[in-house]
């Protein structure tokens, strides 16, 4: 009997789903056939608004070297520039018009449908979508204008078949949504009405709570909520996507809009910033007490960043007047010049910055993380030492919290174990932690006798940030491997002891514009002094290199394809110096010493090879330079190598594109670099491979002054837009969202260590 009543009570409770699904199945399906018009005719609109602008950049492109060809009326070379544009896969053809609306020339594959119509009306609009018997085309005439007077018009035709194929995957995607959504909503209606009678309320309810998307589910959470769970969480990823994609597009990244997101998102929290390397070294000299910035592309990044946050910045007092300077508190402000933030120095005595600089991080994690092919070295002596260390920065980041809740954001490998301390002294702390530096395969950091440990601390993070998207991967199968965590590869968050992380990529970048740039002479002024610095004649080809003297940075690798340009160039001999700015670094350290005396014994070399009366080929500078030297040297450049054998990012590339407002220069660069996977249109090497780069370096001193001009002018519109400000912002975002979740979680009384 009771058998037959829990049947009769199960077939009633799926009657009236039913009666509530079937109406919601029509009406969704309406909507998505009244919403596909609609999105197709937006999808349209979208394509024609970005082949316009496309047509511009185009036109902007040509526009110079054709002018300069149709005033030698060389046919050949125009129609030799036609048919190299038209290699783009989506620009059909092209054709010019003169000023009265005659074709003169244009590609074989020009429609003849299409003539000229001279935009001399207000009326006109650059732009129509045709249907041609080629199928559907995308036509813009836009004028060629010398010296403010219309030439003419250039005609581009781009093939817009692939938007027919997009809309036809955009209907096909709306109705999936639809479909899914509607199974979705049917499958959680039939599924409460089963939950009533079984007892699994309480399963659901705490769902609703939020608990399945706060925590990870355990092993005695109600699995057959799981699925739906991680639906939810690539839902929510997919949605976090989209935030961050609008927010690029709609943010300008400045130092007023990143003051501003801190007070809007962040409520004005405190934000602290952790690092090895201080923004300032004040150093005994023969004047008194001189200030100097380190070669350093942390300092180089973040240093704007706090001069916008207005925050605490607490490093390693290296310098032999850094005691001197300091309050009793050991705080100083900064900037000397005009303070905008405080620097807490941290002291080392010198076996401890022995054993947990050079020792730990330097001489085991940073060969350990570069694929270099110098072996690291792991000593317990250092690991107590990087411990101790690691404590005492988490007690000063106590010492400095106004509240119980701070931003921390920890930057690189020196501080691998930090994360997890601060989290047990300030548990509503949110920490971003930032790697610097690459991050290895599982089975190279499985060297490392301490893996363990070093995971648990970086896994104190809120936030746990890398240069790329492959080194996200790499550090989620690392983790897979060597602790027992819930990883998410779909949404990248790994659960350990019931806290959650992040992992995500952030590529670094710099200020923008350079603050060293506003008081600089032009790039002709720089050239002549350097040339009159250095005895260089006037016609002289300048390439350069600017980095730490680190066996990572491929300086020798760099070399020897210098000479190997002067062995296949002759011509080049006497007319090309290559200048290599070398800052020292970690020179007590074996491996650094040999490399020094390496770098040396080359440079001897090859210009024992090749000099003659005053020329070298090298000038090799193993010293300090502050950052207007650099960029100088950046600014009178005519090529720019960074040749990184392993690298995070490499701020150089960067940099010296920021340098370059005359977009003039050229950048050769290391495919082993964070900058290669943004900075498209360097031309891109494999240090290892010396004739490759050889050849590089030859067609970048011989690339003629509009291709220079096209390749910069991308490139600094990268580096404007996907400045440090963003870089920074980004992980400020992500954090307010987390935070906002917390406390959301807080209010409905989720335990998070449940």
């Amino acid at each position: 009997m009771k058998g037959y009543l829990r049947n009769r009570l199960s077939l009633r409770s799926l009657r009236l789903s039913l009666r509530f699904v079937l109406p919601l199945v029509v009406v969704l399906a309406l909507l998505a056939f009244a919403i596909v018009p609609i999105v197709d005719n937006l999808t349209l609109r979208w394509f024609v608004r970005d082949m316009d602008i496309r047509s511009q950049l185009i036109t902007s492109t040509l526009q110079e070297p054709l002018l300069e060809l149709l005033q030698q009326g060389n046919r050949a070379k125009i129609n030799s520039l036609f048919m190299r544009a038209i290699q783009d896969e989506r620009l059909f053809a092209v054709g010019y018009c003169d000023g009265k609306g005659k074709m003169l020339y244009r590609t074989p594959n020009f429609p003849s449908d299409i003539v000229c119509s001279l935009p001399d009306t207000a009326a006109y609009k650059p732009r129509s979508l045709l249907h041609l018997t080629q199928g559907p085309v995308h036509v813009a005439i836009n004028p060629i204008k010398d010296n403010g007077a219309l030439a003419g018009s250039m005609v581009l035709v781009h093939d817009m078949s692939f938007v027919e194929r997009r809309s036809a995957d955009t209907k096909q995607y709306v109705i999936i949504l639809f479909v899914i959504l509607g199974v979705v909503i049917s499958a959680i209606t039939v599924f409460i009405a089963h939950l009533s009678w079984r007892g699994w309320l309480k399963g659901m309810r705490a769902m609703l709570h939020g608990e399945g998307l706060v925590r990870p589910f355990t092993q005695t959470d109600n699995p057959e909520l799981q699925p739906l769970v991680g639906d939810l969480r690539a839902l929510l990823r997919t949605m976090d996507s989209e935030r961050r994609f609008a927010d690029d597009v709609t943010i300008a990244w400045t130092p007023e809009s990143l003051r501003s997101l801190l007070h809007k998102q962040l409520d004005g929290d405190q934000v602290l910033v952790v690092s090895n390397r201080e923004p300032y070294i004040h150093m005994k000299g023969k004047e008194g007490i001189e200030v100097r910035r380190p070669a350093s592309g942390l300092v180089t990044a973040m240093e704007p960043v706090m001069r916008a946050c207005s925050g605490i910045w607490i490093a390693h007092g290296s310098g032999t007047a850094d005691k001197e300077t300091v309050d009793k508190y050991d705080r100083v402000p900064v900037p000397p010049d005009r303070p905008d933030y405080t620097l807490r120095r941290i002291w080392l005595t010198n076996e401890e910055e022995i054993g947990y600089y050079f020792g730990f991080a330097n001489e085991g994690l940073w060969p350990l993380c570069h694929i270099a092919h110098v072996r690291p070295i792991f000593r317990s002596t250092d690991w107590e030492h990087y411990m101790a260390i690691n404590q005492r920065f988490a007690d000063a980041v106590v010492e400095e919290a106004k509240s119980d809740d701070p931003v921390v954001l920890v930057q690189d490998y020196h501080f691998a174990l930090l994360p997890r301390m601060i989290r047990k002294a300030l548990p509503k702390a949110t920490v971003i932690t930032f790697w610097h530096i690459p991050w290895p395969n599982p089975e190279s950091f499985g060297i490392c006798p301490w893996r363990e440990e070093l995971l648990r601390g970086m896994l104190g993070s809120t936030i746990l940030g890398f240069h790329t998207r492959f080194h996200c991967k790499n550090f989620l199968e690392t983790v897979d491997r060597y602790l027992e965590t819930r990883t998410e590869h779909e949404s990248s968050t790994i659960h350990h002891r019931g806290k959650l992380t992040l992992v995500e990529s952030y590529p670094i970048s710099i200020q923008w514009p350079l603050k060293v740039q506003q008081t600089q002479p032009s790039p002709l002024e720089c050239r002549a002094e350097v040339e009159r610095s250095l005895n260089l004649a006037a016609d002289m080809l300048i390439g350069l290199g600017v980095d730490r003297l680190d066996y990572t940075k491929g300086i020798l690798e760099r070399l020897r394809a210098v000479e190997r340009l002067l062995e296949l160039h002759p011509e080049m001999v006497g007319r090309f110096t290559f200048i290599q700015i070398a800052a020292p670094s970690r020179s007590v350290l074996e491996d650094y010493q040999a490399l020094d005396t390496q770098v040396r014994s080359l440079t001897n070399r090859i210009n024992q090879r090749f000099a003659a009366d005053s020329y070298q080929p090298i000038i090799l500078k193993v010293e300090h330079h502050e950052p207007d030297d650099v960029n100088r040297y950046y600014r009178a450049a005519d090529v720019c190598m960074v040749t990184s054998l392993h690298d995070g990012m490499n701020l150089v590339a960067k940099e010296f594109v920021a340098a370059r407002d005359d977009e003039r220069g050229v950048l050769v660069l290391s495919q082993f670099t964070g900058a290669a996977q943004e900075l498209h249109e360097a031309l891109i090497v494999n240090p290892y491979h010396i004739e490759q780069t050889a050849e590089a370096l030859h067609r970048a001193l011989t690339m003629p002054d509009y291709e220079q001009q096209e390749r910069m002018r991308s490139m600094r519109d990268l580096v404007r837009d996907f400045n440090v400000y963003r870089w920074a912002g980004r992980m400020l975002l992500d954090a307010a969202r987390i935070r906002q979740r917390e406390k959301l979680a807080g209010r409905i009384g989720i335990n998070h260590d449940a």
